[in-house]
């Protein structure tokens, strides 16, 4: 049985839903942390639906902190709780995604997933293998999980903004041409990257207006 992931949302500015952006936080944040990504993108994304879900589980000692899976790494936990939890999360998310599109009438090819960190690598699993294609993802500072297994399990090809920042000390930098090299390997066309210069584990204006012209392009606006 999946989870229910709690959601936050910022309603269209001109109060017409006719594509939707749902941000995927990092690991140790939660819905709230994106959701003032929308302030900015609103303007320029008007019908534009914001919605920002808290990760499924929480993280012991960080009573606001959630992540979609274990990080050995960070947490101590083993390879196999954390496969576990990622093919949690990964039914989760589906399940979540399937909702917003019923719910708010929207197709495939109308919603944008924008991930940061840990986020990204929810977007990155997930798009791929997921029937019909969504319109964009925007991959802030993660990397691209089993690259291995990318060609052979990839039933959709979205097209994919990928940024980082050059000072990244959380996900190093050189995730981006790896996770560019595996998607290209696997049959993506529609492959996008952008280097924040002088940014550390973060989300620059820069990396920020990349994003949205991105999203604007995508969604056909």
């Amino acid at each position: 049985m999946t989870r229910v992931l709690q959601t936050l949302r910022k309603e269209p500015a001109s109060g017409e839903t006719r594509s939707a952006v749902i941000f995927l936080h990092g690991y140790g944040a939660n819905g709230a942390d994106l959701l003032g990504l929308a302030d900015p993108l609103a303007e320029h994304l008007p019908d534009t639906l914001f919605l920002s879900p808290d990760a499924p589980e929480e993280i012991p000692g960080m009573p606001m902190g959630r992540q979609w899976f274990p990080i050995p790494w960070i947490d101590g936990s083993s390879e196999e709780e954390s496969e576990r939890g990622l093919m949690a999360a990964v039914d989760d998310l589906n399940a979540f995604l399937d909702a917003v599109m019923v719910d708010e009438d929207l197709l495939p090819e109308q919603v944008v997933l924008l991930g940061f960190s840990q986020g990204t690598m929810m977007s990155l699993h997930i798009a791929p293998r997921r029937e019909d294609p969504v319109a964009g993802v925007v991959a802030f500072s993660g990397r691209l999980l089993q690259p291995e297994l990318l060609k052979d399990q990839a039933v959709s090809k979205p097209p994919i903004l990928l940024i980082h920042g050059d000072q990244d000390d959380v996900v190093p930098p050189q995730s981006l041409p790896e996770a560019a090299e595996a998607l290209q390997e696997a049959g993506f066309t529609d492959v996008y990257a952008h280097i924040m210069k002088g940014t550390a584990h973060g989300i620059a204006p820069d990396g920020l207006g990349v994003a949205l012209a991105f999203m604007r392009d995508k969604l056909g606006l």
